[in-house]
């Protein structure tokens, strides 16, 4: 039995309909919170919110997570539906490109950008101009991140540009809007999700031998550090990056 709880909070996870989201969204209603989550396809979202426990858990809303009009109306959904807006996970993130960062267009650059740091800044702002961390609803962010962004990788440079932006984006917001709203993020190494196939399919038992657990992640192993960072348990941590990597950085690897 866990000993968090986030009884009667209501959350907002992007990018919930599968892999880490999902699980982050799962563990949440697990400890008594009300979820909203957000992916692109209708059809992947309803299934999660079944999966959730149905419409008295969980909302699902579909649109683009840097869409601004979307944000707007997932943030009002939150309070409309269930009454408030506590908690914040932006874990939508991409990654479309592997190989030297010279071959990439700065398009492609900007957009990767875009998605991943500019989006959760938008989020944020819009979370806290809804009333996230006001007296009656303290607020707690949890950006999902990466270790990528801690250092070179060779082949997913952009993303790990984007993942150590999104460190820095949580170190400043953190000290600008503390003590009403905590801000943290969680840097996963490779987890076990359609998202990181091309990092493990055909030889994950290879990759695994790098890390001291000797396995690569699962969402749950990443839903229980976004949990623990939101709750009042961890009621005087902000601006910090919690790594969650089975230790494969230890040894200097990403």
């Amino acid at each position: 039995m866990s000993h968090l709880t986030h009884d009667n909070a209501v959350a907002v996870v992007t990018g919930a309909s599968r892999g880490i989201g999902l699980g982050i969204a799962e563990k949440l209603v697990a400890e008594g919170a009300r979820v909203v989550i957000t992916a692109r396809k209708p059809e992947a979202l309803a299934a999660a919110v079944d999966h959730l426990g149905g419409p008295s858990k969980a909302l699902g809303i579909a649109g683009n997570a840097a869409d601004e009009a979307h944000q707007d109306e997932v943030v009002a959904a939150a309070r409309e539906t269930f009454g408030g807006f506590d908690l914040l996970v932006n874990n939508t993130g991409i990654n479309p490109v592997y190989g030297p960062m010279l071959d990439t267009e700065l398009d492609v650059a900007r957009k990767i950008m875009e998605v991943n740091v500019l989006s959760a800044f938008s989020w944020t702002r819009k979370a806290v101009a809804a009333g996230l961390g006001s007296e009656a609803h303290p607020g707690s962010v949890v950006n999902i991140a990466s270790i990528a962004g801690l250092g070179a990788t060779g082949a997913i440079g952009w993303y790990a540009v984007s993942k150590a932006a999104l460190i820095h984006l949580t170190v400043e917001l953190a000290y600008q809007l503390g003590p009403a709203v905590r801000v943290n993020a969680v840097a996963p190494a490779v987890v076990k999700t359609k998202f990181a196939e091309a990092l493990y399919e055909g030889r994950e038992e290879k990759v695994a031998a790098a890390y001291p657990m000797k396995r690569l992640g699962v969402p749950e192993d990443i839903a229980g550090a976004v949990s623990f960072l939101l709750s009042k348990e961890a009621g005087w941590v902000t601006g910090q990056t919690l790594v969650v990597d089975g230790g494969v950085t230890l040894g200097g690897q990403l």
